[in-house]
């Protein structure tokens, strides 16, 4: 018997997840695919909002600039890469000035810091490269560029240190109430718990109307993006944004904590909650798009596009709190944009709603810091040679494009929660992620995983257990 299940393993749930490590709670948390990051946490803008776009008084507004005021520490005692770039929301001269106005006014009820609105010879100075239209914008300061992988994983990994159980492939296909706690059936076998907590991103309807008669449905809504070589990672300094639509916050033009540049996203409503492949049609508009407010977007520099789906609630706001009608069931559902932004504040939140209710004592043995992967480039030279002679490994290079040694991936496989397949090395430590695109560096990552899990070969995956590599011996095929 568990004190509480959380279902799903984003960045909702390892946040929450987290944050209940630091109470004397017996948790787990139960993820249907083999790694962590594998849905809506994977595929997004990697932006850490302002908070001037929510309305006012709703939790997206509230948590929103909460959890945007928690990356600075958080950031520095789970060590992932976070930057304070700032961001720009631009007018064009077609475009309401009114509009830009009531974005400020919002942003500063919502108490957001440091807005202001600037323009002429200040802007340009500030973006040289914003569209020839552009006359005025809202300044964001406190915007900020995040890793979500490592994001993800750095929330996740403290929470296991701190003696939270995570089940991986792991399919929750029923949620029963039994007395006064339930019976979550999966693929695993029943885990049996005293408090459900549902962070199952798209899917977080269907586990909440496994136990409420108040229904809840989530669309899937699609957003494409194009991903830039670092050769144009400087074409922008900050995020820029466009006056948001009923949609979403628009196209968006923004440098990486990595050093690329990313444009999107695209906005579709899409019945498949698998749904996560590109389009012609949606890729093919981004360029056209984003020049509306970044002139000479350097498009022939796109090194690979993605996908990922946002999980939008019918009532437009996030969904937080023990359900009305089945005591002991918390939702965090409806968790779309700000929701990384707001995840280390739904964490808190949630947290302590299930701390109040299991009247938990609060651990004094939490150890709230972790190392993330040791990144060489950030080493001197001295100190890089140094490591190299304790562990030649690292003095191994095995993704040329990305520059990332066979140490790191070492790390990326045998630390807490670690790697399985070649997605999973992928987003701890970006060995695929270059201009090749895992084009020379598979192989080898796939030699390392067969030796260091260790598997079979046949074993080794691109992602999860159907999605595998080697069939057969080249000479018998």
């Amino acid at each position: 018997m568990y004190d509480v299940a959380i279902i799903g393993g984003g960045v909702t749930g390892s946040a929450i997840a987290r944050e209940l490590s630091k109470y004397q709670v017996n948790a787990v948390v139960i993820e249907r695919d083999q790694d962590l990051c594998c849905g809506t946490t994977k595929a997004n803008s990697a932006i850490i909002h302002g908070g001037y776009d929510a309305k006012p008084g709703s939790l997206k507004a509230k948590l929103n600039v909460e959890g945007n005021k928690m990356f600075d520490e958080l950031s520095k005692d789970l060590d992932f890469p976070f930057k304070r770039n700032g961001s720009l929301v631009v007018r064009t001269k077609d475009q309401d000035r009114d509009v830009l106005k009531k974005l400020y006014e919002q942003g500063v009820e919502n108490g957001v810091e440091g807005l202001k609105i600037i323009e002429g010879d200040e802007l340009k100075k500030m973006e040289p490269n914003l569209a020839d239209d552009v006359v005025d914008a809202l300044y964001v300061p406190t915007g900020g560029i995040v890793c979500p992988f490592h994001l993800n994983y750095a929330l996740a990994e403290n929470a296991a240190d701190n003696g939270v159980e995570f089940k991986l492939s792991t399919e929750v296909k029923n949620v029963k109430k039994s007395g006064d706690s339930y019976v979550i059936e999966t693929t695993g076998g029943d885990i049996e718990t005293k408090v459900v907590v549902n962070a199952a991103g798209v899917y977080a309807d269907e586990i909440n109307n496994m136990v409420s008669a108040k229904k809840l449905h989530i669309t899937a809504r699609r957003g494409q993006y194009c991903l830039l070589d670092k050769d144009a990672g400087n074409h922008v300094s900050h995020t820029i944004f466009q006056l948001p639509s009923a949609m979403g916050k628009g196209v968006l033009v923004t440098p990486t904590v990595h050093g690329n540049l990313l444009v999107g996203p695209t906005a579709e409503d899409v019945d498949n909650k698998e749904g996560v492949n590109t389009t012609g049609d949606g890729l093919g508009g981004l360029g056209a798009t984003a020049a509306r407010s970044v002139k000479n977007v350097p498009m022939r520099s796109v090194i690979t596009s993605f996908a990922g789906l946002r999980a939008h609630e019918d009532g437009g706001d996030f969904v937080i709190g023990e359900v009305e009608d089945a005591s002991g069931f918390f939702n965090a559902a409806g968790i779309e944009s700000p929701g990384l932004s707001s995840a280390p504040a739904i964490g808190v939140m949630v947290a302590k709603m299930v701390a109040e209710k299991l009247s938990l004592s609060e651990d004094p043995s939490f150890n709230g810091k972790r190392k993330g992967i040791l990144n060489p480039a950030n080493l001197s030279m001295e100190e890089r040679n140094e490591l190299i002679k304790k562990n030649p490994a690292y003095g191994q290079i095995i993704c040329r494009c990305e520059s990332i040694s066979e140490g790191e991936i070492l790390d990326a496989i045998h630390r807490t929660l670690g790697a399985r397949d070649l997605d999973g090395v992928k987003r701890r430590t970006r060995a695929g992620m270059g201009r090749c695109q895992a084009g020379f560096c598979s192989p080898r990552v796939m030699e390392i995983l067969e030796r260091e899990v260790p598997m079979s070969a046949f074993d080794v995956t691109k992602n999860g257990p159907d999605a595998k590599i080697v069939f057969g011996y080249n000479k018998q095929i």
